[in-house]
């Protein structure tokens, strides 16, 4: 199976969304929203369109994924870094590598247009395998009780972390 992935375009919204809604639909974690918080993240000041992918095999529409951008603060300073999420495969294709290929692809992307790290809420035992580990060990706090292991960062560039200390805040659209 080749896996195609590119970038969302503004005709693919529609499809992009209904895959989003179907990949949920089904999940233990999940308030079945997800497509309605890709809809207003797009609309947001933090969307960057480049890190918005879709995976398609045959032309077929069968993932997406999202990076926006995020605030770590503190008392003194502002970071920036990138939200993962959400990460969306359709069910009769999850397990199968796409989500995986559609994560890297991103990661790749976010470090070339300069992104230094990047957050993640989810599965322990899924996102270290791309390098993400506790944001604990770098200081770096929920803004919402979550387990340690599932509140997780990853480094873009090596030390990127290193004097970041404070409290991730999410754009008011993860909470609408």
């Amino acid at each position: 199976m080749k896996i195609t992935i590119r970038q969302e375009t503004k005709r693919d919204y529609q499809t992009t969304e209904d895959i989003v809604k179907k990949a949920f639909k089904d999940a233990e974690y999940s308030d079945q929203k997800e497509q309605f918080l890709v809809s207003r993240l797009r609309n947001s000041k933090v969307f960057v369109p480049e890190l918005s992918l879709i995976g398609e095999v045959d032309g077929e529409f069968i993932g997406h994924i999202m990076l926006t951008k995020l605030i770590i603060e503190n008392d003194e300073r502002e970071y920036e870094t990138l939200a993962l999420a959400p990460v969306s495969v359709l069910p009769e294709y999850q397990n199968k590598g796409i989500g995986s290929k559609m994560i890297n692809e991103g990661l790749r992307i976010a470090k070339e247009l300069g992104f230094k790290s990047v957050i993640v809420l989810g599965h322990e035992k899924y996102y270290p395998r791309f390098g993400f580990r506790p944001a604990s060990r770098w200081n770096i706090k929920a803004p919402f009780d979550v387990p340690d292991e599932s509140f997780m960062a990853l480094e873009l560039e090596t030390g990127s972390l290193a004097e970041v200390i404070g409290t991730v805040v999410y754009p008011q659209e993860f909470f609408e």
